[in-house]
């Protein structure tokens, strides 16, 4: 949290510093791309990049008389191009933001202008910016899995090597068959089965030849390259929430819906099969207690409308 903080006290730091390039920015791009490549203040304006102050404003005077649009009416653009004008001779009166416009004029606009300029110059939507954090968050998780990966191979390859090592001896000779010795993996000591300090973490594992088993509870498990989980997008986080969805979907279309009342009828009427009460078991499937309850079920049934037929 604290990290993040800081980065969004220099995220801002920085926009307020170079808040003005921003828009020296937006100035030359835009002037560029409507006066033609290659136009800087002072050639639109038509004065030298030495030339004084009172000059410039008489070359600006000239030039908005020359873009007003009153004087223009019905051409394409000439309410922007007006606008740009009041912007750009401002930035040549201040002192300081004439000498920012100097230096990267001199020195050539920066290719990379920050991603604070380009965000504020194109505003894009949350959807792109939804896009563009899900693949960069997949991408980095998918970093971090072939970090893990390149790790866990190591860590493998030197413990088959310090098996073999520990087994056969220096020389490599294999002889006696398989042979079960103590792998360390390395941490802080401990105390193994015997009571003696260790210096590390120590795991049995059994040498068979060139093949290296790890002893889990008396099953053997083969050790190599294989047992390290390569990276791959589909673990990634965006993917396996893809799937879950998908999955919770089709388990919800496909649980059958429970009729009213079916339920309540299978559990009065019939067992099928199964008697807790102990009584016998009728050829049909149900109970002799169910068909009695059903039988006065649908005694009742005819005395109701019995009744009804004799009110009437």
């Amino acid at each position: 949290m604290r990290f993040v903080l800081v980065g969004v006290l220099l995220a801002a730091l920085a926009t307020a510093v170079f808040g003005e390039d921003y828009e020296i920015f937006d100035l030359v791009s835009d002037l560029e791309a409507s006066e033609g490549k290659g136009t800087t203040f002072y050639s639109w304006l038509e004065v030298s990049p030495t030339a004084p102050l009172a000059q410039v404003n008489k070359a600006y005077r000239k030039k908005s008389i020359e873009l007003h649009p009153d004087k223009n009416p019905g051409v394409r653009g000439v309410h922007e191009r007006f606008a740009r004008l009041g912007v750009i001779v401002n930035i040549l009166r201040s002192p300081e933001g004439r000498a920012r416009y100097d230096f990267f004029c001199k020195n050539g606009v920066p290719k990379w202008r920050g991603t604070g300029y380009y965000y504020t110059r194109f505003r894009p939507g949350l959807g792109t910016v939804l896009i563009f954090l899900t693949l960069l968050t997949t991408g980095l998780q998918y970093l971090v899995q072939m970090v893990n990966y390149s790790r866990d191979l190591n860590r493998i390859r030197q413990t088959i090597c310090d098996a073999k090592l520990s087994a056969w001896g220096p020389k490599m000779v294999q002889s006696g068959g398989k042979r079960k010795v103590k792998v360390n993996l390395g941490g802080g000591p401990r105390m193994d089965e015997d009571g003696r300090t260790v210096p590390g973490k120590v795991i049995d594992v059994i040498v068979d030849g060139d093949a290296v088993y790890i002893d889990c509870s008396g099953e053997l498990h083969e050790l190599n390259e294989k047992t390290a989980t390569p990276p791959a997008f589909a673990r990634t986080w965006f993917p396996t929430l893809l799937r879950r969805v998908f999955r919770l979907a089709i388990e919800g279309k496909s649980e059958p819906a429970r009729i009213e009342g079916e339920g309540d009828e299978q559990g009065e009427g019939s067992d099928y099969g199964a008697n807790p009460a102990g009584g016998t078991t009728a050829p049909n499937g149900t109970s002799e207690a169910g068909a009695q309850k059903r039988g006065m079920r649908a005694a009742a049934v005819k005395a109701g409308s019995r009744r009804k037929a004799a009110r009437k």
